[in-house]
């Protein structure tokens, strides 16, 4: 264990100020263990160094190098509170890392300080470090107060003490106070006592009797001084009043003051002022008023101004409740001597009360019905004024179906005055006023509400006179249609509507059937889908009925327009369709030149609009380049001069279709012979029949041969006696008949005001050979017209005429016989 206390006056240029230098003095006390080297250093130095300001050159205190702090990284650990030394390993020092105020830091405490540690790493080194703070003389002496107010009576005896408030100072030892002066001192000496504590106290001794009317106030100032170098000092001021003795009692001006107040004065107005004297002058010559005895009422009423005697208004007065009123004030000086007197307040009336409104009895829902005369309510009125201030009249506002009628004294009654209409206006606000015959008219009013009750007068209104609503055909069942509404003027049941149909028949079928209406929405449904081709309109009447009682209701037309769809193809007239397809055959010459017309097809489309206009297009030709159709009147006519070449049968397909969107269609086929020849054409022909019929019925044919070839001879005789019958009477039935022929239309021809929708009327001869597998066919021109001979065996018009008759039917059937056999 070593010893070492060392002192030095450092002359650093840190720890120099503008007053004087630091001293800095540690002692060292160092322990050597085994593995820890434990020194306690203690350095001593002032407060309020600046910061970096040194405290001690620790390393070489404690003989360690400079190096081993750096690579033993020695560094201060502060267990809690501030840090205010900091080591600077460089230099080996210790440094005032921030101000330190041993005030702030110990206040009253001696000595004061404080300790951490300095830690040396590798090998370890554990180095407490106690810093003592040492005071300077850095605050003056402080008094609680800069003035001290004191007031001492004139007959205060000699020795009087008066207590004073000790100064502060918080420094410590000679820095703290030292001692105490006052001055002057020719009527007050001062005194200072040390307590056990080390505190003091001082006092303020009277040294002689004061004379208020020879000297009132005494000024004096206290100075407390502390032992520091330099020399603070505190001061106080002290201002002593010296007081009078009260030796004379007020007396009142007057025994009673009297006094009037009208009962409207507002509060704060003055009612009168009391005064009394008092013989003493300066506090014992000053009389405070007060209330000496006065009723609750009147305390709540006025207020006297303790200082001036002056009595003020504090609330409204009310003269209907008191009229007069009598208080006794009291009159005392600052010595506590009194005297009392008596004051008189009285109220003059005024018209301050309001007429009031009472309802005696009210009806404040009425029915729109109610009759003229009917009582609403029952008033009445009173004013508690008297005269000509308590006299009222009564009355309400103008432009109402209602009057006011005097009935009894103060009472009046509310009647109507004309009829009510809900409608016109659901309910009146009726004010009553009232006021009152005083100079100053007063008004008071109240505000009845009366509602009028709805009555059933109204009956349900559409919104439209007549609805019209356009519906496409082919609607899904259940579609809404439209929506109807009516308004009703009433209210609450009688005018909720329910919407129903009226019971009737359209076309034959229920209305039902067609449509329906929701009772509560007045949503109108389709219950079918339209069909605009059996049904283009129709109109109904739509019945709303209120809820009331007994139920008004009124009626609407609606028209509904069913709007066309393209749901219907187009129809082939011409040429007739049989079965599922159409075919037809055609004969041009090889002579036909360029636009000779075929000839025409002919359709029609049930649908309207622009779902009916049809277009002819040329769907498939043998020859594409022979012929053309017009797109709108449907007319095959050749396109170019027909020649050798053109193969005999033409098979043509047209096909028609409309505008709508989608568009529909139909299509027809036409066999076209092109042959100057009847033998050909009808070769050509049967060859294309007779194949077509054995393609499309192998069996019938086979079963029929196998018939044929078994009665082969029986029959035979009577098939050649039939077949020359047959010619015979065949030659003659079309000599004698004109019969309907497909029409051939005059090169150029123009259907002048025809849509293609309907086919033309024409007249035909035809003259035919005995033998119809070798007729020909010839051309004539008769008066213009061009005379078409045909065999009716391939043509469906022949055979319709043919059928006309049993022996046409006969032939034919002997015909086709004759032909198997061959």
């Amino acid at each position: 264990m070593a010893f070492l206390r060392l002192s030095s006056n450092a002359h650093n240029p840190w720890m120099v100020s503008r007053h004087s230098k630091w001293q800095v003095v540690f002692f060292i006390l160092c322990f050597y263990g085994v593995d820890v080297i434990y020194c306690n250093a203690r350095y001593s130095i002032t407060e309020e160094m600046p910061e970096g300001s040194f405290v001690g050159n620790i390393a070489k205190d404690l003989g360690i190098e400079i190096s081993r702090l750096i690579s033993g990284k020695a560094r201060v650990v502060t267990k809690g509170g501030r840090q205010y030394v900091d080591l600077s390993r460089d230099k080996g020092t210790l440094e005032v890392k921030e101000r330190i105020d041993r005030e702030e830091l110990c206040k009253q405490t001696t000595p004061c300080s404080f300790s951490f540690d300095l830690i040396v790493e590798n090998p370890i080194q554990l180095h407490r470090v106690t810093v003592e703070v040492q005071d300077i003389n850095d605050n003056a002496p402080l008094f609680p107060k800069e003035n001290v107010n004191l007031e001492v009576s004139e007959n205060a005896i000699s020795g009087t003490r008066f207590p004073l408030d000790s100064a502060i100072d918080t420094d410590v030892g000679l820095n703290g106070i030292q001692s105490y002066k006052l001055h002057p001192t020719d009527s007050f000496k001062l005194e200072v006592h040390s307590q056990t504590d080390g505190n003091k106290y001082i006092e303020m001794v009277l040294q002689r009797e004061l004379d208020r009317e020879e000297r009132d106030e005494i000024k004096l100032v206290l100075v407390a001084t502390d032992g520091g170098s330099p020399q603070k000092s505190g001061t106080v001021k002290i201002h002593v009043t010296v007081l009078d003795v009260n030796d004379n009692a007020p007396v009142c001006k007057q025994s009673v003051f009297k006094t009037e107040v009208r009962e409207n004065s507002p509060a704060g107005t003055v009612i009168g002022t009391v005064s009394a004297a008092d013989a003493d002058e300066g506090v014992n010559g000053q009389v405070s008023y007060s209330f000496a005895l006065a009723s609750k009422e009147a305390r709540e009423l006025f207020e006297i101004n303790t200082e001036t005697g002056e009595i003020r208004l504090l609330d409204h007065l009310d003269y209907e409740s008191q009229n007069s009123y009598q208080i006794n004030i009291k009159a005392r000086d600052k010595g506590g001597l009194a005297d009392t007197c008596k004051i008189v307040i009285d109220v003059i009336d005024e018209n301050d009360n309001s007429p009031t409104i009472q309802l005696m009895s009210f009806s404040n829902t009425l029915p729109e019905n109610s009759p003229v005369g009917t009582t609403v309510a029952v008033i009445n009125v009173e004013d508690t004024d008297s005269g000509q201030n308590g006299l009222v009249q009564c009355s309400i506002n103008q432009n109402i179906p209602f009057k006011i009628e005097s009935s009894l004294t103060d009472y009046y009654t509310l009647v109507t005055d004309d009829m009510l209409d809900r409608e016109s206006l659901a309910e009146y606000n009726i004010t009553i006023l009232v006021s009152d015959k005083g100079i100053t008219v007063r008004h008071a009013n109240k505000t009845l509400n009366v509602k009028i009750s709805d009555v059933n007068d109204n009956p349900p209104v559409f919104e439209f006179e007549e609805y019209k609503k356009f519906v496409s055909e082919n609607n899904s069942p259940g579609l809404t249609i439209m929506t109807v509404k009516a308004n009703d003027a009433d209210w609450g049941p009688n005018a909720q509507l329910s919407y129903f149909l009226k019971d009737e028949d359209m076309r034959g079928a229920p209305l039902r059937s067609l449509v329906s209406v929701d009772s509560h929405t007045g949503t109108i449904h389709a219950d079918k889908s339209f069909d605009f081709e059996q049904l283009k309109s129709f109109a109904f009447n739509v019945t709303a009925r209120d809820g009331g009682s007994p139920p008004l209701s009124s009626e609407v037309t609606i028209t509904i327009n069913i709007q066309d769809q393209n749901d219907n193809a187009p129809q082939v007239l011409y040429p007739e369709q049989t079965g599922a397809s159409v075919v037809a055959e055609i004969i041009v010459p090889r002579a036909a030149d360029v636009g000779y017309l075929v000839t025409k097809v002919v359709a029609v489309d049930v649908d309207s609009g622009q779902n009916a206009w049809l277009s002819y297009k040329l769907q498939k030709a043998t020859d594409r380049a022979l012929f053309e159709v017009g797109l709108q009147n449907g007319e095959i006519r050749t396109v170019r001069q027909v020649t050798d070449k053109d193969a005999v049968k033409q098979k043509l397909t047209v096909v028609v279709e409309d505008n709508g969107q989608p568009s529909r269609s139909a299509v027809v086929s036409i066999n076209v012979a092109v042959a100057d020849s009847f033998p050909e054409v009808l070769s050509e022909f049967t060859d294309f029949t007779h194949g077509k019929l054995y393609d499309e019925s192998l069996t019938f044919y086979l079963v029929l041969a196998l018939a044929a070839v078994s009665f082969l001879f029986i029959t035979c005789v009577v098939v050649i006696i039939s077949v020359k019958i047959y010619r015979w009477r065949q030659s003659s039935f079309l000599y004698q008949s004109n019969l309907p022929v497909i029409p051939y239309y005059p090169p150029h021809y123009a259907d002048t005001g025809v849509t293609g929708t309907l086919p033309h009327g024409y007249n035909y001869e035809v003259c035919m050979t005995t033998d119809s597998r070798k007729s020909d066919c010839k051309f004539s021109t008769l008066g213009g017209q061009n005379v078409l001979v045909v065999d009716p065996s391939f043509t469906e018009t022949m055979q319709r005429a043919m059928k006309e008759t049993n022996i046409l039917e006969k032939s034919e059937q002997q015909e086709v016989v004759r032909s198997l056999q061959e």
